[in-house]
């Protein structure tokens, strides 16, 4: 049984510990799919990265990425935390700070940023769409568990992963809000839920973000790329982006003890693009 090369970053993250970890193995090449899977669920971790040869000449490299139960075609903060897992082994160079990553959803171009010895990955997302889907009564309301609602109606959107997106009032609104995890995981479509409101000034961050997906056995996340991005483009056809040019920071995690940092970026073709710092964690090698 070969060995493979391990990695576990935290993406997302000033400082290690503070934002999402990631598994990454390196060498995927002979590993079917169920092996993949039951890794996946054996470290637990919200995502695991699997590196694979790119099937598309356009692809600098290859990701499949699982959840403790099912396989995503697109998930943020495992292809952030890819493309800087890449460049760190050594597995591709970048191209005037650019490289393509092919994945389940296409191939998605990556930039690279270089502030001194850091690097800082920033990935385009799939395209993000509201879903058409009615939203239960309880989500609907004025008040969802005694939070205040914003403007913005309760939505399903999609970018891969199908993501519940609801404003609420203020800041302390979603940082103090008590989930009932039950409802979130009966929602159709999805199981998840994520909710947002401007930030109050202060740490820096324009936008605080909180994730909550048990459909798929994740009670909170401390930070996600793909929702982030959806948010992003739900605010941006409102005309309601918070930041300046296009460009905002995101908070998430504080609740659950992290402090994740989001860059987002919407372009002038409308594109969003997630980004942040990597930190390596562990480094060692898989048998399985």
């Amino acid at each position: 049984m070969p060995t493979r090369r391990y990695l576990q970053v935290d993406v997302f993250a000033a400082r290690a510990g503070a934002g999402n970890p990631l598994a990454v193995v390196y060498d995927a090449q002979g590993m079917e799919a169920p092996a993949m899977q039951a890794f996946a669920a054996w470290t637990n971790l919200s995502e695991t990265v699997f590196f694979l040869p790119p099937s598309d000449g356009g692809a600098d490299y290859a990701i499949r990425i699982f959840t403790p139960r099912m396989e995503l075609p697109f998930a943020g903060h495992p292809s952030v935390g890819a493309a800087w897992a890449a460049l760190d082994a050594g597995l591709v160079r970048e191209r005037d700070g650019r490289l393509v990553q092919e994945c389940a959803a296409g191939l998605l171009p990556v930039r690279i940023r270089r502030q001194g010895e850091r690097l800082l990955p920033a990935v385009r997302s799939p395209a993000a769409r509201p879903v058409d889907a009615p939203a239960p009564g309880w989500l609907a309301g004025d008040r969802v568990w005694g939070a205040a609602r914003g403007a913005l109606p309760p939505a399903l959107w999609n970018n891969g992963p199908d993501w519940w997106l609801l404003e609420l009032a203020d800041e302390a609104a979603v940082r103090t809000l008590r989930p009932d995890q039950a409802a979130i995981a009966a929602l159709p479509g999805s199981g998840k839920l994520a909710v947002f409101a401007r930030a109050d000034a202060g740490d820096g961050a324009d936008l605080v973000v909180r994730a909550f997906a048990p459909g798929v056995g994740i009670a909170e996340d401390p930070a996600t790329g793909s929702v982030n991005a959806s948010i992003a483009a739900l605010l941006h056809r409102h005309g309601r982006l918070p930041g300046a040019g296009g460009r905002y920071l995101a908070s998430q995690g504080r609740e659950i003890g992290r402090d994740a940092r989001l860059e987002l970026v919407v372009d002038a073709d409308g594109g969003v693009w997630v980004g942040g710092e990597v930190h390596a964690v562990i480094r060692g090698t898989v048998d399985w």
